[in-house]
């Protein structure tokens, strides 16, 4: 295991010099400016809780001071006030995870950075009804969700969904739904698939629901999920930059408005830029699988460029496949659908070795489960799994405790002023993941 951190630490190093992934315009400023709220427990709820820290009122920071796991013990943390920035980097080592359940998101203007979420499926019988996921919205929008790692989703592991139509027009259906959502540098690994989901085999990555719009994926790392790195459902809007996809099993990304679901309304196009972007087969990959992949009646519009599917390896794949004997219509653009403007792009050739340095929680500070995913991406092991116990079960971490103190942060970045992060094992700032080293650099 020593062995595998320093290389990973190395990697770390090399990646300094290379590009890093900007967004000029950024959906929201979460907590920023409003009151400092401490976390001092890891129980799931009750005075000084993230649970407590959450449902406050008014731009807060939630900083923690503890590090550990919090066992939600088979529920969820719900946001429902606005105007909040969770910051999992101020923990001390070995940072926050969340277990035996997720987060779900139901408002308005929330960053979330740095945290682990590991569900599973805790013992309980297959197809026993319990389906949570990892992280998910419901009709949330202005939301930055930026280095984290979802492991062990029964239902999906990052996703943004609501109801699918609310009002009479597309406008209104919009309005009504999720939109503006950043999903940056995040790990989407292992969502369980023969497990305790009422439908039975649900090992998906991140669902985009019906109408969503402005949804940016850049960065995020998908890993072991049998499908859906993304699926965009019908009249989506999506941007994917620079993502790496390893071992999907039956599809990766695809793009599904269903009769079934939008009868009695008219179908809207899709809309998807795709630029440098790389699909990687593993040991659970189906043979010959696509890029990507559409079904159901409605068209997707689609502009890419620089994406890479590859077998285990190294030989082509198709860009482009369909399931369903339907009308549904990939229609290639001849420029892109969304503005580009703002992002450093990779070519794809760089986005392994850089992702795999910079996404999930803490690079500076990974756990041994975030080790073994990103160090299984980099040899072409692991497999799509049914269980956590597959893989370990659920980590073990040691409570630990430091004061937060305010004048060591910049509270406009939330980045530590003098350089070294909680848990950081030897200062050096080459451990610290690109997209922090520009927050800092930049002020923003």
């Amino acid at each position: 295991m020593k062995y595998i951190v320093n290389c990973l630490l190395a990697l770390c190093v090399f990646v300094i010099a290379s590009p890093v992934a900007v967004n000029a315009a950024e959906p929201t400023d979460g907590g920023a400016g409003g009151q400092i709220v401490r976390v001092i427990t890891l129980a799931k709820d009750g005075p000084g809780s993230l649970a407590d820290a959450l449902d406050r009122e008014g731009p807060r920071i939630i900083v923690f001071e503890v590090g550990g796991a919090i066992d939600l013990e088979r529920s969820s943390l719900t946001i429902t006030q606005p105007h909040v920035t969770i910051a999992g980097q101020t923990a001390p080592s070995p940072g926050i995870t969340i277990l035996r359940g997720g987060i779900n998101v139901n408002t308005h203007d929330v960053i979330i950075r740095h945290l682990r979420v590991a569900v599973g499926s805790d013992g309980l019988p297959k197809r026993h009804g319990w389906e949570v996921d990892a992280f998910s919205t419901r009709s949330a929008h202005n939301l930055l969700i930026e280095n984290n790692s979802f492991f062990w989703g029964v239902d999906e592991n990052m996703s943004a969904s609501g109801p699918r139509f609310t009002g009479d027009t597309v406008e209104e259906w919009r309005e009504g739904t999720s939109r503006n959502i950043i999903f940056r540098s995040n790990l989407a690994a292992e969502g369980l698939a023969d497990s305790t989901h009422p439908k039975g085999e649900h090992s998906k990555g991140s669902l985009i629901h019906d109408n969503a719009t402005g949804i940016v994926f850049e960065r995020n790392v998908w890993a072991h999920n049998v499908e859906r790195s993304p699926l965009l459902k019908g009249g989506v809007e999506a941007l994917m930059i620079n993502n790496l996809i390893y071992d999907p099993q039956y599809r990766a990304v695809h793009y599904n408005l269903m009769d079934l679901e939008w009868a009695g309304h008219t179908p809207v196009d899709g809309q998807l830029t795709a630029v440098g972007n790389v699909m990687r087969g593993g040991n659970s990959t189906d043979t010959g699988l696509p890029f990507l992949t559409i079904g159901g009646v409605g068209d997707l519009q689609y502009y890419g460029r620089d994406n890479v599917a590859i077998d285990r390896y190294g030989n082509d794949l198709p860009m482009f496949g369909r399931y369903g004997h339907t009308r549904a219509q990939i229609i290639e653009q001849d420029a892109p659908l969304h503005d580009l403007d703002g992002y450093s792009i990779m070519p794809s050739e760089d986005v392994e070795t850089v992702l795999l340095a910079t996404s999930g929680a803490r690079p500076w500070d990974r756990s041994e489960m975030e080790i073994r995913v990103l160090f299984y991406i980099a040899e072409g092991r692991g497999e799509v799994i049914d269980s956590e116990n597959e893989v370990g079960g659920y980590p073990q971490f040691e409570a630990t405790s430091a004061p937060f103190v305010e004048a060591d942060w910049d509270l406009a970045t939330m980045t530590p002023k003098s350089g070294i992060w909680p848990g950081q094992k030897d200062g050096a700032q080459e451990h610290l993941s690109p997209r922090d080293r520009e927050m800092r650099a930049t002020n923003r």
